[in-house]
């Protein structure tokens, strides 16, 4: 009886094994070829050598007698290839069944390998072994120049295009090179102006998932940035940063006209404009220039009215943020911003940041016209309106215009009568914040305004800018 030894055999080798066993005699062989023919079987049997010793057997494709079962193995090597099995699913050659293993678990979705930890399974062991790090917060692999430790071996080998600065990525469109596939994807979405990540609020789109998160703060109203030192929260870990600066003190962009000292970049940007006096955005209603957008954009709320930021307290609207913000304060009497130099407390930075111009004198914005200069770039604003002698806000009861909205929002109290800030200590009401606060100094009995001259002190600041003007003019003259 026949001795059968089992061998894998390609599909493509079937016509040749047909041709071979064509001349074959025997009920059993027939039907093995049948089943071959069929495609249901992936083994065929070689049959013993007839003329060679018991132990030889002879190649059914062809002929060659072979002496061992290793050696068998290994010239049947030569007729199958070494990817004899193709995969189905994505047409990966494996050597035999137990190669062909790991196809049939990815494709298949069979994944033995389970976490204990988040019941999560894998393909394979060694990912499972990756995916453990996440749990027990393992990093093993450590990069030699900065010592910043990885869970997984491509993580460490992306950092290192850090220091070595190699971008092997490159955009096909215009060149530009990345060090991570993913951001040079980001960057392809901007020649193709595909946005795939949509807002399901409002259904705008964004090509990157990032903007989408931060965008959809704002229908959250989720602010996860938190400052340590005054507790203000922000949507935006940018936004920290640059307002972190306003505790630190910190100015990294310099102005290289004037060496004005600035805590971010678009301030600067803004900053070199009054410079070159350059006014790139124009009202069309009333032919205004502005050297930034974001301050034509507020200055047109004058013109319509609108009023997009409101107090949830009392239902007050500004049209500035950053007027709700300390108009906020008020309520809660915070000042969360200290002068250095006297330790008076403010509000808001801006307001810290005007009053320190006291201190160092410093008077940045100057007027072409007369080369008069001033603290605060309002001010030249306003000045400048007097040598052009426009007025552009009016009354709309009596007519009278002003060079300020501020002037025409006070100016409006003499005919509606309202008095909306009031004195906590008796009551009293006053239609101006400052007509307040020069108020409260005589219950406090505080005296701010000091003469270099003669050492005299006044609540007041119209007292004591009078008092300059008259009490010494007489020893000047001397």
């Amino acid at each position: 009886m026949e001795e059968n030894l089992v061998h894998l055999v390609s599909l493509d080798q079937r016509s040749t094994l047909l041709q071979v066993w064509s001349g074959t005699v025997g009920v059993k062989e027939e039907k093995q070829r049948k089943k071959i023919e069929s495609g249901s079987i992936h083994e065929i049997p070689l049959r013993k050598g007839v003329a060679q010793s018991s132990r030889s057997s002879t190649c059914s494709v062809c002929g060659k007698n072979l002496l061992s079962k290793a050696g068998i193995n290994a010239h049947w090597t030569n007729h199958r290839g070494k990817k004899q099995l193709m995969c189905s699913e994505c047409d990966k050659g494996r050597g035999d069944h137990s190669c062909h293993g790991p196809c049939v678990r990815i494709h298949g979705e069979a994944k033995p390998f389970r976490c204990s930890a988040c019941g999560k399974c894998f393909a394979r062991s060694t990912s499972l072994c990756s995916h453990m790090r996440v749990h027990t917060g393992e990093k093993p692999f450590e990069c030699t120049e900065c010592g910043k430790c990885f869970g997984q071996s491509r993580y460490l080998n992306s950092h290192m295009r850090i220091h070595t600065g190699e971008k092997p990525f490159k955009c096909l469109e215009c060149g530009k090179s990345f060090s991570q596939s993913t951001n040079l994807a980001s960057h392809v979405r901007i020649h193709t102006g595909e946005k795939p990540f949509k807002c399901l609020e409002c259904g705008k789109s964004f090509s990157l998932r990032g903007s989408l998160s931060s965008h959809q703060r704002i229908h959250s109203g989720e602010k996860p940035f938190t400052c340590l030192e005054c507790g203000r929260t922000f949507r935006h870990n940018s936004n920290l940063t640059s307002h972190l600066k306003t505790h630190t003190g910190e100015k990294p962009f310099k102005c290289s006209e004037c060496g004005k000292g600035f805590s971010q970049s678009g301030s600067l940007i803004s900053h070199i404009r009054i410079h070159k006096d350059e006014k790139l955005f124009r009202c069309l209603e009333c032919g205004k220039t502005f050297n930034h957008v974001a301050n034509l954009t507020v200055h047109q709320r004058i013109h319509t009215g609108e009023k997009p930021f409101k107090c949830l307290e009392c239902g007050k609207s500004f049209r500035h943020r950053e007027s709700l913000i300390c108009h906020q304060r008020i309520d809660t009497g915070e000042k969360p911003f200290k002068c250095s130099e006297c330790g008076k407390n403010f509000s808001h930075s801006t307001h810290l940041a005007s009053h320190m111009r006291i201190h160092t004198g410093d008077k940045p914005f100057k007027c072409s016209e007369c080369g008069k200069t001033f603290r605060h770039t309002a001010n030249l604003s306003y000045h400048q309106k007097m040598h052009k002698g426009e007025k552009p806000f009016q009354c709309v009861v009596c007519g009278k215009s002003f060079i300020r909205s501020t002037y025409l929002v006070h100016h409006m109290r003499t005919h509606t009568g309202e008095k909306p800030f009031t004195c906590l200590e008796c009551g009293k009401h006053f239609g101006r914040s400052t007509t307040l606060n020069n108020h409260m100094r005589t219950h406090t009995r505080e005296k701010p305004f000091t003469c270099l001259e003669c050492g005299k002190t006044f609540g007041i600041r119209a007292q004591f800018t009078f008092h300059q003007k008259d009490a010494h003019r007489d020893e000047e003259a001397v």
